[in-house]
């Protein structure tokens, strides 16, 4: 495993880690959500099982999460972490051991992310696997507003969110509402049709932040061909290490037709 620092094209310091494969059939990039970070369990579980299969992962910080890289988590936009992902990519390709085409993984905002590239890009992309993937920010808000209907209208007028870390006893939180705003230029659903690579789709059936029905969209939305959705019974969003084992053994069997 080698971390490496980085600059981003704003000078900003992100921090990569490339886990090498002895005899590489091909490199991935495994990208977190929001928030998360390249040593999220979940992001470790993924780049380990490429890594086993032969292949180089690279796995990085975006800035403005609670990694190792700058920024502040309040910050955050799709389109920051959507560059930052842009950039480790041209850094990659400068490397010795960099390979095309190459893999994209992404969970959450970082499913978003690697959905967009493969579509602007999707002549170095050799197969991409959004996991509980936002599909668009409109729908993003719709989800929303199924778990609490006046959340974003008090996050507007409050210009802000606070929100309890799950993962480290009080820490709070907060997001400006400008990411909401942002969010709203992003839409994975047009340009879906030039995703004819293979695509790996998987969501919890208990997700009701990127519900299975907003995945499904995208899923209808790619042509016709080596594309597969899982829908795993009992899953919520964030999930936890008791569907590890059906979470790699899905990614390990379609490593394989890749």
């Amino acid at each position: 495993m080698g971390k490496i620092t980085i600059k981003n094209r704003k000078g900003q310091k992100m921090v990569v880690v490339v886990d090498h494969a002895e005899h590489p059939k091909g490199l991935a990039f495994v990208m977190h959500g929001l928030g998360s970070s390249k040593d999220s369990p979940r992001i470790q579980l993924i780049a380990q099982t490429f890594n086993e299969k032969g292949f180089t992962a690279v796995r990085f910080d975006t800035t403005n999460t609670f990694g190792e890289s700058d920024g502040n988590y309040e910050d955050a936009t799709i389109t920051n972490y959507y560059e930052d992902l842009e950039d480790a990519i041209a850094w990659a390709k400068n490397q010795p051991w960099h390979q095309e085409p190459y893999i994209l993984a992404g969970s959450s905002l970082g499913g978003i992310c690697v959905t967009l590239y493969a579509e602007a890009h999707p002549q170095e992309v050799r197969a991409l696997a959004p996991i509980a993937p936002v599909i668009s920010g409109a729908l993003r808000i719709e989800a929303s507003n199924r778990r609490d209907p006046g959340r974003f209208e008090r996050w507007k007028a409050a210009g802000y969110e606070d929100e309890q870390s799950e993962k480290v006893p009080g820490l709070m939180k907060r997001l400006k509402y400008s990411h909401v705003e942002d969010s709203m230029q992003y839409d994975t659903l047009p340009g879906a049709k030039k995703l004819t690579m293979p695509v790996l789709l998987i969501v919890g059936s208990e997700d009701d932040i990127t519900p299975p029905d907003h995945v499904q969209k995208l899923f209808d939305a790619i042509p016709a061909g080596k594309k597969e959705l899982h829908v795993i019974k009992g899953m919520g969003h964030a999930f936890k290490e008791e569907y590890f084992p059906q979470v790699r053994a899905i990614f390990e069997r379609w490593i394989d037709t890749v």
